[in-house]
This record gives C-alpha cells, structure tokens and sequence, in this order.
C-alpha cells in the first residue's frame, strides 16, 4: 500500500496492491485515502476428510461434527499428502470453503 501526499486541487490517493485468495492474481486499487474499506473475514476452522468424491473431498468439521463438501485443493503439496482420515485446515472466505494445509497433531 502507498500513499500519496494531496495536491492542490485534491485529496492523497492510496494504491492498494492485493493478491487473490482463489486465484492468486494481483490486483491493484486506486481510490482517496480517506475512504473505508472492506475486508473479508476468515474463518478458520479444523476438519477431518471422510471421503473422497472425485472432484471433491467430503469434510467432517472437528467442533460442530457438520459434514460438507469441499473441492480439492490444487497447490500439488497439499493435494499429495492429503488421505482419508487426514486432519486439514479449512478456511471459509466470503462462504466459500477452502482446504490450506494439513494439521499435524
């Protein structure tokens, strides 16, 4: 993020540069510095994988004991170390649900 001073006849600018959570482009804002912003929550929450579907993975959240589903990650790292039973982190961004890491206990 970058701040520029006002000028004479304006208000200081901001440059937000941002990366994407689902995409990992780069994206970049101008707008006055003096405006609000929204920033998403995350919630970060531990799950346990208890099938596989395919395209995706069913999840059974490790507080709630809710199941639901979740695609697959595409990072090779996380996509090849994970089985059934593995404990995984998932983050739920704007009501979509991602898997992060795996969990070691």
């Amino acid at each position: 993020m970058d701040k520029s001073k006002p000028g004479k006849h304006g208000a200081a600018k901001a440059n937000i540069v941002a990366v994407g959570f689902f995409d990992n482009r780069k994206r970049n804002v101008i707008m006055p510095a003096d405006r609000m912003v929204d920033v998403p929550l995350i919630d970060k929450r531990a799950a346990t994988i208890i099938a596989d579907l395919g395209e995706n993975y069913s999840l059974m959240d490790s507080e709630t004991f809710e199941t639901y589903e979740v695609a697959k990650p595409t990072d090779p790292e996380i996509a090849d170390s994970i089985t059934l039973n593995s404990s995984v982190e998932i983050w739920d961004v704007m009501g979509t649900k991602v898997i992060t890491r795996i969990r070691t206990t």
